[in-house]
């Protein structure tokens, strides 16, 4: 192909020989050839790439099952050792087995007549489980009596030592799930009606066999 003065665009026709031909040829050839390898591996490395992005979201699949079971096991360990230790605390407080209400009544009378409070007032509640799984499986099973309990108080002072004494005296594991002081009316005498009135919701828990023989509580 050649371009003339005159702007016009000329073709020149091929007159190479016959092996500027053939070299040619062999040339385009090999041309395809280094395209067609090249295409093969850049193929072959993505599907490496791809499989082996493939086996690191396996592996660290796996990984984190495996990171998921042993935190389980370790929280299984640390569930039976917490229980272990409050099952071990109720027994040496002697409560296991049946309420004994009758030696809760009068413990709270003997802390109401130690501190002289000026009135105190206490409702249970029927028994409930509070833990039926662990229950069933270690045949031992958690169960709570909440007690209403309102007071006439002279100082905060008495609400703390009334709780004080429950927990440390009372055959069954003392939790205060809510107490609420309030300041009563200045009129009046006060050695006589309180300054204070306390209103708290408590659950006694005491442990209980439920295999065979234990039964449930009624």
């Amino acid at each position: 192909m050649e371009i003339s003065w005159h702007g016009w665009l000329r073709l020149k026709p091929f007159d190479g020989k016959p092996s500027d031909l053939r070299k040619l040829r062999s040339s385009l050839i090999v041309l395809a050839l280094a395209v067609a390898l090249g295409v093969a591996a850049f193929v072959a490395s993505r599907d490496r790439l791809l499989a082996a992005r493939a086996s690191f979201r396996a592996a660290q699949g796996e990984r984190d099952a495996i990171g998921g079971k042993l935190g389980q096991v370790r929280g299984e360990e640390n569930e039976i050792r917490r229980k272990a230790a409050l099952f071990g605390q109720l027994r040496a407080r002697g409560a296991l087995g049946d309420e004994r209400r009758l030696e809760w009544v009068e413990l709270l009378q003997e802390i109401r007549d130690r501190h002289r409070l000026i009135e105190m007032r206490y409702e249970f509640a029927p028994r409930r489980a509070i833990d039926r799984d662990g229950a069933r499986a270690e045949k031992l099973g958690l169960y709570a009596s909440a007690m209403k309990l309102q007071a006439r108080l002279l100082h905060e002072e008495d609400l703390t030592r009334l709780l004080g004494d429950l927990r440390r005296q009372a055959p069954a594991l003392i939790q205060v799930r809510r107490c609420d002081l309030a300041r009563l009316p200045g009129a009046g005498d006060a050695l006589r009606e309180g300054t204070l009135r306390a209103d708290c919701l408590i659950d006694w828990i005491t442990l209980r066999e439920t295999g065979p023989g234990g039964g449930a509580p009624k």
